[in-house]
Parts: structure tokens; C-alpha cells; sequence
């Protein structure tokens, strides 16, 4: 298992593919994790910026990558099929190694330009919640078609856009269906809440999303009810969270998706679309019309009717 112990690479670095030969310039680190760091790069003769990803473990990060393969030949197909061009961009744009010292492989993916989730609602208002939870269910659902759960959804992996178009980030927990979840985070997982198997399929990645919005909406409650002993958590104290929320159809929604009530991810999509984001679409800003601006409006529409009253009088 190939292993990698190089410091983190800084601005300016060139990470040049030791197959295809393409040179990406490291602006900034993006972020890092269990098994890898990516940075913001760019590269080189072009304007486009990219998300590149370096393994600090050549196995996983490779798993990581076959799983994205993968996800991208049944866009390709599924974009075939409808005839039609996705509004995304690609999952994967290229893997390669990076030769320094030792081979590193590293993945390029579309840079995602945005703020995690709940920096996000942070910012914008809760009342976001509507319009973003419908696009990150609609991702699920574009992932289960094509045979994968994503198993760690969590705030920290869901990007979200200044016009709140949301993007799943960090693919490395993507599992295919019926394997076991390979990551997770404790409170968004099924198992930790003694609710279910971390079998990877539909209903786990709904219950992940229900605790996610329940994160979003109460975290405070959320936490005291993740403090009891392991034999004593169960889906009920969720359940209860849930029911005391202010907003209703949206409870009832949450109560269905934490006991796994809905078939798939797509009837999940629908009932929060029809019910959910149609009650709770972000309000537009208003913005007043001063009253000097309203009161030379009428002057000019005086003006006007007078010069028209004078010109057929006279």
C-alpha cells in the first residue's frame, strides 16, 4: 500500500502527469483529509481553474478514482439517452501520476466555487434550506441511479454557490450499492443511531440527509442527543427533534426519511419538491422606491397630462 508522507505542496508548485503530461499550477489548499489533499490549480495555457486531489494513499485514492470512472460513463450514458447536455460539469477530468521523489496519483476534478452548506445558510437564512436540500437530493438521486451511495453527507462535503446551486464534494466515502459504507460521520450515520446496517443503499443516504437538516436547524439539540450511552441512542430522539420543528410538512418529511419510509431517493426528491421547496422558496429582495423618486414620477405625469391639455387646447 503505497503511502505518502510529503508536506503539503505550496503556492506555485507545477504538478506535472507523468502519462499525459499536463502541468497544473497550485494556487491554494482547498482542504485536507483522511486520504488526501486537494488544492485550487490551474492549468497551465488555459483559464479555467480545477479541484486537484493528491493520495496520501495510492490504494484508496485509486478506489477513489474507479468509483468516479464510474460515475462518469453512466453520465455519458445517461446524457446520451436524454439527448441533451448535463448542466454540470464532469465528475472526473483526468487521473495521472505525479512524479516527485516518489509517484503520487492525483485526480483533476471541476472546482466548485462556493461555501459549505452551513457557512452558506449561515449567510443567506434558513429559509435557503428549501431550494438546496432539493438540489443535493437530486444529486443522491442521479448517484443512486448509477449504482453508488455516498455514504459521508455531511454540511462540511455539500458546496454551495452565491445563486445556491449544490454541488457534492469529497467522493472518497462513495460506496457501491449493497457494500458497506466505507466513511462515515458518526452523527449522520445510520448506525450510530442504532437505526439500521452502514449496508450502503438508498434509504441510507435519505437518513444521513434528514440528520443533516436537523444539524442545520438544531445542532444544539442534535448534539445532546448524540452525548447518550450507545445502548440508549435510537432513531426516537431524532423523531422527536424532528417533530418540533415549526415548519411541519418539512417534520413530516424528516420522520419519513429517518425510519426509511420513502421507496428510493427519487420519491424523496418529488415529495420534497412538491411540499418542501414549494412552501419555502427563498423570498426575493424588495427594495423600496424612495419617496422623492415616487413624488417626481407624479410631478412628470402632471407635467405630461398638462402639456398635452395645452397643446390640443391651444
Amino acid at each position: 500500500m503505497g503511502m505518502s508522507s510529503n508536506p503539503p505542496y505550496p503556492v506555485g508548485t507545477v504538478i506535472t502527469g507523468k502519462w499525459r503530461g499536463n502541468r497544473y499550477v497550485v494556487e491554494r489548499m482547498l482542504g485536507k483529509g483522511a486520504n488526501g489533499t486537494v488544492y485550487l490549480v490551474q492549468r497551465e495555457g488555459r483559464r479555467e481553474r480545477y479541484a486537484l486531489k493528491v493520495g496520501n494513499d495510492t490504494l484508496e485514492l485509486q478506489s477513489e478514482i474507479n468509483v468516479l470512472t464510474s460515475l462518469q460513463s453512466c453520465r455519458k450514458r445517461s446524457e446520451y439517452r436524454a439527448r441533451r447536455e448535463s448542466p454540470l460539469s464532469s465528475y472526473l477530468l483526468e487521473s495521472d501520476d505525479f512524479k516527485d521523489g516518489i509517484n503520487e496519483p492525483f485526480y483533476v476534478m471541476r472546482y466548485v466555487e462556493g461555501r459549505p452548506l452551513h457557512h452558506f445558510l449561515a449567510r443567506h437564512g434558513a429559509t435557503w434550506l428549501g431550494l438546496v436540500g432539493l438540489r443535493v437530493l437530486e444529486k443522491l438521486q442521479k448517484l443512486h441511479e448509477c449504482g453508488f451511495v455516498f455514504g459521508d453527507l455531511k454540511p462540511e462535503n455539500v458546496m454551495v454557490s452565491d445563486y445556491g446551486e449544490a454541488e457534492l464534494i469529497d467522493y472518497g466515502g462513495a460506496s457501491p450499492m449493497g457494500r458497506s459504507v466505507k466513511q462515515f460521520t458518526e452523527w449522520h450515520d445510520r448506525g450510530f443511531w442504532n437505526a439500521g446496517s452502514r449496508t450502503g443503499d438508498e434509504s441510507y443516504d435519505l437518513f444521513s440527509f434528514a440528520v443533516l437538516c436537523l444539524r442545520l436547524l438544531n445542532e444544539e439539540g442534535l448534539k445532546a442527543c448524540a452525548q447518550q450511552l450507545p445502548q440508549t441512542r435510537n432513531v426516537d430522539d431524532l423523531m422527536r427533534l424532528a417533530r418540533n420543528l415549526p415548519d411541519k410538512k418539512l417534520s413530516s418529511w424528516l420522520c419519513l426519511a429517518l425510519k426509511g419510509g420513502f421507496p428510493g431517493s427519487a420519491q424523496a426528491a418529488a415529495v420534497w419538491k412538491q411540499h418542501i421547496y414549494g412552501q419555502r422558496k427563498p423570498a426575493k429582495e424588495t427594495v423600496d422606491t424612495p419617496r422623492w423618486l415616487k413624488n417626481a414620477f407624479m410631478l412628470s405625469l402632471f407635467v405630461l397630462a398638462f402639456t398635452i391639455y395645452w397643446v390640443i387646447r391651444f
